[in-house]
């Protein structure tokens, strides 16, 4: 494939269905009405020469380089601001147009440097195209250059540099900044040709800015003004390959631009459905991690976890594995047998990996880390609506009057979908967060929420129950859609329920902490606002009522009518770039891929016909109980791809202690992980740009992700999983993922229109894409429920197990930042390490001030399961009572204090309550060095001698 950038059109497509027919340079045009002129030129095939318009922001009219005429007009007017007009004659080319083109150029280049040949934009540069397009050959300008300006080039950012003495000042990055991203971080100092781009104050760089390095400014700079570290280290890519972003469940797609077998910038994708070529830091610069030297290339093996590894070969380390894994099921049967899929590979390799362990291994001891997330939204919504997935596509986004934004942190965690939401809030549409912090969508630069209910952590069935209550007893219920889609009989039930005084926001505000006021108001909003859209995350289901939660949720939107159209419906974000699909493909031990119950004698017939064996009619063991299951001795053998349960999972020394009682653990992954210090096995994986395949994102919008380079330990995940299933017996002969995608479809009704071909041709495909819905679903419960009657369920409160009391009198709750993804095996081996290098406590200015505490010092983070060291950051974002932190770090592991109480339908642990107490330290806990020293033994490394 040979490198072609995406056509820029010059200004954003119009929405219109009213068509126009003009005349640009003796062709008939017809285009959609509000189209530019300049737009339009470009659909029709030609280019009016530009500068300061690109066509992901709106049109400015600034640079008066892509002047017309038009005839019965006065003057030379920008094409990028004036619209089509029927029969309207448009010339781009006249000796007129030449000659002012010219003169406004020859002032742009008067102002920059003329050092193309040593440029890192040479043949990648907007200003050197348009020069050569409007025929400039003189300068009669001298040039004096920018350094005098004082800010000549800013290189604090790690992945691109600032260079004001190449900048145009035609002010497409500022646009972006605003318009794109929704940050407000650059702006125009000055005048004239004094006039310069800031990131803040004069004192200000881009890294202590409030730039938060998504791109979009890189993205839009014509010159070399902005432009990424790699380019000017690496060169102009000469070939560029079409994938999926590996990090969150938004699904970005991107260009990833390459020369030679080097990654030279990752370039979002403007048709990419989720992500309309915008992107976050972590997609757009977070890649370097894939030729990080902490990458394990060679299998490795050990016979007990207090060995050092030893280097072997790949058939060594398969067959090593195979034969552990056959003499465990020969003595102990294949119930002894489990494994742990991957949210982070594609659709197809967690596909082999949940059959290798129920047709090979022969039990249904499978789980995802989707037990760990979002395992409550697959039984909520599915009990409720009959599909455990979100409702909406992102683009209904744009028709969204009021959010509800709970236990979810988008700007954060899923920053391009957060860019979208605050976009829309700015054109008008009301915000409701509920959440224990005042995350960003509370209030910050340009955006405010019109209610924020700060409730006490566990709480969240009591609120959702508050704000039905007010709904339902002020008449605000939406009765026609209920009678037509709900079981009324059950809505009744469930009206009787919420109406009950004893779930007023009065009677529940001492339980909440939330003023009754403001959750009457919200109620009346979301009811009463319009098209009303709810948004959660982990601050939802992470809870010993998470499921509860969910069904409240759900409760609510039908209750409401909010569900069926566009701008309104339930939506899980989920957190990993492909959580959705391993929950999709069968990775819960109870479920085959498309959510059948293991126990359907039909569903399974379906797979032992197609796979030649006899599945285990019985579900399998979740991830806590195959621990608990290892500690009495039951269980024996894990293979575990792409996933680091001890730091990930809850309760880190019970995860630890059932590690250590299993006799083979394998580990699959990029990194020696925590979870690998008591691995016997360490197979190297490889990253999303190493395979082919496809992700599910959170829209349910199935994506490809193509091989960009070769893999560097030699194969892709898929291969990997092959090998170890035929080398225990099984007979796998794939030579290709489209082959696996090919049975995926064969045996999922939610799949069976789906092909590589349709995927990888960027068909917009969301599940369901079966015979019903042969274009794929971006809306769901158009016309029905998939259950049939929409399902009200009483959600009683039930107070979480863990309680505050005079040992442990705080609450500590867990969640994401911007700049690092999950326990950041990845993150942390890229620049993004700059923003957030360790874990960080945040406390309540009067809890702090009780414990003697500030910004910056060390604190004692204990609870009733164990104790770390972090430091503090003093904040009012979080409320008194209640403290914050992220697990990011291996240094901290915040999941040693969380507890191992969980939700009561899903085992979803309860993250997001433990009690604590917070003290004054002055160095790491005792876990703390006893893990450090156990991490340093688990990782010596013999390596393998050379072949002679």
């Amino acid at each position: 494939m040979g490198y072609e950038p995406q056509k820029d059109f010059g200004t954003p497509a119009s929405r219109s269905s009213d068509m126009v027919t003009l005349t640009i340079d003796g062709r008939d045009v017809t285009v959609p009405a509000g189209t530019s002129v300049m737009r339009a030129a470009a659909e029709a095939g030609g280019e009016i020469p530009k500068l300061c318009a690109t066509d992901n922001v709106k049109a400015f009219g600034s640079c008066r380089l892509c002047l017309v005429e038009v005839e019965g007009m006065r003057g030379t007017p920008a094409s990028c601001t004036t619209p089509v007009m029927p029969g309207m004659k448009v010339k781009t080319q006249t000796p007129k147009l030449d000659k002012l083109r010219r003169g406004v150029m020859e002032l742009y280049i008067s102002d920059h440097p003329l050092d193309c040949l040593t440029c890192s934009a040479n043949n990648d540069c907007e200003l050197q195209d348009q020069a050569a397009n409007v025929g400039l050959r003189d300068v009669r300008y001298g040039y004096e250059g920018a350094n005098h300006l004082g800010k000549a080039k800013d290189e604090s950012n790690p992945y691109f540099a600032f260079d004001s003495s190449k900048c145009i000042v035609c002010s497409r990055c500022v646009r972006a900044c605003d318009e794109v991203q929704g940050t407000f971080a650059l702006t125009v100092d000055g005048r004239g040709f004094a006039s310069v781009i800031s990131a803040g104050q004069k004192e200000d760089n881009f890294l202590g800015s409030e730039c938060v390095s998504c791109g979009a400014c890189v993205q839009a700079c014509p010159t070399a003004a902005l432009n990424e570290k790699s380019v000017i280290e690496i060169g102009k890519p000469e070939r560029s390959v079409l994938t999926t972003c590996a990090y969150c469940g938004v699904g970005c797609t991107f260009r990833a631009e390459m020369r030679g077998e080097q990654l030279v910038r990752m370039i979002p994708n403007k048709d990419g459905k989720a992500n309309h070529g915008h992107s976050c830091v972590k997609g757009r610069f977070a890649w370097g991690y894939a030729n990080h030297a902490d990458r394990i290339l060679k299998p490795m093996i050990r016979e007990k976890i207090d060995q050092p590894w030893r280097e072997v070969s790949w058939d060594e380390a398969i067959g090593f594995a195979a034969a552990k894994i056959q003499a465990i099921k020969a003595e102990s049967g294949p119930r002894a047998l489990g494994g742990i899929t991957s949210s982070r590979c594609t659709n197809e390799e967690t596909f082999l990996v949940q059959k290798l362990i129920r047709a090979g291994f022969g039990a249904n001891n499978v789980d995802t880390c989707a037990r760990v997330c979002h395992s409550p939204t697959g039984f909520g919504l599915s009990n409720a609506f009959g599909t455990s997935a979100g409702t909406q596509d992102f683009d209904s986004v744009e028709d969204v009057d009021v959010f509800i934004v709970i236990g979810a942190n988008p700007t954060d965690a899923h920053p391009v979908f957060g860019s979208r939401m605050k976009q829309r809030l700015r054109q008008g549409a009301k915000m409701i967060v509920i959440d224990p912090r005042k995350i960003d969508l509370v209030k910050s630069a340009h955006i405010q929420a019109d209610h924020h209910l700060p409730l006490q952590p566990g709480t969240n069935v009591a609120v959702l129950t508050s704000l039905a209550h007010v709904i339902v007893t002020e008449g605000l219920a939406d009765e026609a859609f209920i009678r037509e889609r709900c079981d009324w009989d059950e809505y009744q039930d469930w009206a009787r329920f919420v109406s009950d005084a004893k779930h007023s926001p009065e009677f529940l505000e001492p339980v909440t902490k939330v003023p009754a006021q403001t959750v009457r108001e919200a109620a009346r909003l979301y009811a009463t606002g319009g098209n009303g859209a709810i948004y959660y995350g982990l601050g939802v289901t992470e809870h010993s009522q998470g499921s509860s939660t969910v069904m409240a949720i759900a409760n609510l939107a039908m209750c409401t009518g909010n569900i069926g159209r566009r701008g309104v419906g339930v939506n899980p974000l989920r957190g990993q770039n492909n959580v959705q699909g391993a929950c999709d493909m069968g990775s819960f031990p109870h479920e085959l891929s498309g959510y059948r119950h293991i126990s359907n004698a039909d569903a399974r017939a379906l797979f032992e016909a197609d796979w030649g064996v006899t599945l285990d009619a019985e579900p399998g063991l979740r991830i806590p109980n195959m621990l608990d299951a290892a500690l009495d001795g039951s269980f024996r053998a894990i293979y575990i791809q792409g996933e680091d349960i001890l730091q990930s999972d809850p309760d880190t020394h019970h995860v630890a202690a059932g590690l250590a009682a299993m006799d083979c653990v394998i580990v699959h992954d990029l990194f020696l992980n925590e979870t690998a210090n008591y691995a016997h096995v360490f197979l190297p994986g490889s990253t999303f740009l190493e395979k082919d395949g496809t992700f599910t994102n959170a829209e349910r919008r199935i994506q490809p992700v193509q091989q960009v380079m070769e893999p560097a330990n030699g194969y892709a995940d898929w291969q990997i999983t092959q090998m170890l299933a035929n080398a225990i017996g099984c007979d796998w002969n794939y030579g290709h993922p489209s082959e696996i995608l090919a049975e995926i479809a064969r045996l999922t009704p939610t799949f069976s229109g789906v092909t590589w071909e349709r995927v990888v041709s960027g068909e917009p495909l969301q599940w369901p894409v079966n015979e019903k819905a042969p274009q794929g679903s971006p809306i769901m419960h158009v016309d029905g429920f998939v259950r049939g009657k929409g399902k009200f369920m009483v959600t009683e409160y039930v107070p979480t197990d863990e309680r505050t009391g005079p040992r442990f009198p705080l609450l500590l709750t867990t969640g994401r930042i911007l700049s690092q993804y999950n326990v950041g095996a990845q993150t942390r081996r890229t620049g993004n390490q700059v923003w957030h290098d360790e874990d960080i406590l945040e406390m309540h200015p009067t809890d702090a001030e009780n414990r003697g505490l500030k910004t910056g010092d060390f604190a004692r983070l204990a609870s009733r399961s164990g104790e770390t060291t972090l430091r503090v950051l003093v904040t009012e974002k979080v409320a008194p009572g209640v403290v914050y932190t992220t697990f990011h770090h291996p240094s901290t592991q915040a999941n040693v204090v969380t507890t191992d109480n969980s939700d009561w339908a899903t085992n979803c642990p309860e993250y997001k309550v433990t009690a604590v107490q917070v003290t004054p330290s002055n160095g790491p806990s005792e876990w703390q060095t006893e893990y450090a020293d156990l991490t340093a033994m688990a990782r010596r490394i013999e390596t393998m001698e050379p072949a002679e």
